[in-house]
C-alpha cells in the first residue's frame, strides 16, 4: 500500500555512512555489511541516531554498478573510522511517499514516484551521465525495525528525493 507523494523542506541532518559500489545482484551487500558497522560505531562513540537506517543512492546505472551509501542520521558525527564515513544530508524541497510492503516493490514504487513528479512539474535535483543517474540526494529509508517487524511484506519504508531548487 502505498500513500500520496507530499512535497516537504527538510534541513540539513548529520549523517554517518559506509559507501558501497554494487550491481542490482549485490544490493543486499550494504544491508549485510554497512548496517551492522554503523550501529558498532553508534556504540562506540556513545551517538543517537535520530532517523531510520537509510540507503543513499548517489548514482545508478542499472546495466552496471550503483554506488550507493547504508547511513542513519545522528544529532553530533564522530570521526570517520575504518569505513564508516561522515556526511551531511543537503537541505532543500524533497518529494517522498510511504510504502507498507516489501522493500522487493519499491522499484515499482519508484517508477510511480517520478512519474507524479513528472505529472506536477517538480522536478528531481538529478543529472544525467554517461556512467547514469547521480541524484543530490535520493533515499530509501527503513521506518521498520526488522527485529520488531522480522515479515517484510509488513515493512514500512518512505522514498524521499531531493527536488531541483
Amino acid at each position: 500500500m502505498m500513500t500520496l507523494p507530499k512535497t516537504e523542506h527538510r534541513s540539513a541532518q548529520s549523517y554517518i555512512y559506509v559507501p558501497f559500489t554494487v550491481t542490482m545482484q549485490q544490493m543486499q551487500r550494504p544491508a549485510e555489511e554497512g548496517f551492522p558497522q554503523l550501529f558498532a560505531y553508534l556504540e562506540k562513540h556513545g551517538l543517537n541516531p535520530v532517523g531510520p537506517a537509510f540507503y543513499s543512492y548517489r548514482r545508478i546505472d542499472m546495466e552496471t554498478t550503483l554506488d550507493v551509501e547504508a547511513g542513519i542520521a545522528v544529532d553530533t558525527a564522530g570521526p570517520e573510522e575504518g569505513d564508516v564515513k561522515v556526511g551531511t544530508l543537503p537541505a532543500g524541497r524533497f518529494m517522498g511517499v510511504s510504502w507498507h510492503g516489501h522493500p522487493d516493490a519499491l522499484i515499482t514504487v519508484t517508477g510511480m514516484l517520478i512519474g507524479w513528479s513528472r505529472l506536477t512539474g517538480q522536478d528531481f535535483d538529478m543529472e544525467a551521465r554517461p556512467d547514469g543517474e547521480h541524484f543530490a540526494c535520493r533515499l530509501e529509508l527503513y521506518e521498520s525495525d526488522p527485529a520488531e517487524v522480522p515479515n517484510m511484506d509488513e515493512w514500512v519504508t518512505t522514498l524521499a528525493f531531493k527536488l531541483r531548487d
